[in-house]
């Protein structure tokens, strides 16, 4: 009797596959991810998450950040045309509370990049950006846009300068155009991180770390402590904090909102 009471237990914990005969809408009700949501994750990068309250929007950025022309199919990109807009509406939707920035991107166009993390560094609902993998060179910018970042431990950064394909004229206009574009990174990650100008330029001209190369590459810790990302953490841990921040930025609406409200009665 008692073994097939252990039978019947282990039947029990292996989950029916779907036949024929099963209901399609009973079989999406009762999935923890919808094909709505599959869809979206396969179209944008981006899922919609809630708990309690609260609804988030989670936003991958991957690849190559490709810019004004179009990488070859067998890259992995993300379109600045894509996101920009879906920022946008993230920051306009009052159903959505805050947003969850995942990066693991080796860098790309330097504008495309650049006005993504504008974006970013504009809105008003709280954001929190997490490197796994890598953020390298324009993904620095991307990662420090968001009001409090974190990097996995396993994590890296490399910080060098700006590089050209193509056509490339031996005249002072070319450099001059590359002191710009540089010191326009510069002191975007530096009015968004706790890094100063002059200990990231150090980083960007370092000539002794990089074989083939100039620039500095900051594994997890070593991004925290030159003062370039805020925390080392998980994913759980940079949502729990968005979390917070979200409940604080709720907390201070509703205190506005009361203070209008008597300044309107007196």
């Amino acid at each position: 009797m008692a073994q097939k009471n252990k039978q019947h237990k282990s039947k029990d914990n292996f989950v029916k596959n779907p036949n024929s005969d099963d209901n399609p809408q009973q079989i999406e009700n009762d999935s923890p991810i919808s094909e709505e949501h599959t869809d979206q994750i396969n179209e944008t990068g981006s899922i919609l998450t809630s708990h309690k309250d609260s609804t988030i929007h989670c936003l991958t950025i991957i690849g190559q950040i490709e810019g004004h022309y179009i990488l070859a199919q067998n890259n992995k990109t993300t379109k600045y045309e894509h996101v920009i807009p879906l920022l946008v509406s993230i920051e306009e939707d009052e159903r959505i509370d805050g947003l969850l920035i995942l990066l693991n991107t080796v860098g790309g166009d330097v504008e495309a990049g650049l006005a993504i993390a504008e974006v970013i560094s504009g809105m008003k609902k709280p954001t929190v950006s997490i490197v796994l993998g890598g953020g390298h060179s324009i993904g620095i910018p991307l990662a420090v846009a968001a009001k409090k970042s974190f990097i996995a431990k396993s994590a890296s950064m490399t910080v060098h300068p700006v590089r050209t394909t193509g056509l490339t004229l031996g005249v002072p206009q070319t450099f001059e155009y590359f002191r710009k574009m540089q010191d326009r990174i510069t002191t975007f990650v530096c009015e968004n991180s706790g890094i100063s100008k002059e200990r990231y330029n150090q980083l960007v001209l370092n000539t002794g770390e990089l074989v083939t190369d100039i620039g500095t590459i900051l594994e997890g810790e070593e991004a925290v402590e030159e003062g370039l990302i805020d925390k080392v953490g998980t994913v759980s841990e940079a949502i729990d904090e968005l979390y917070e921040m979200i409940k604080e930025h709720k907390g201070s609406k509703k205190k506005s909102k009361s203070h209008s409200k008597k300044s309107v009665s007196e």
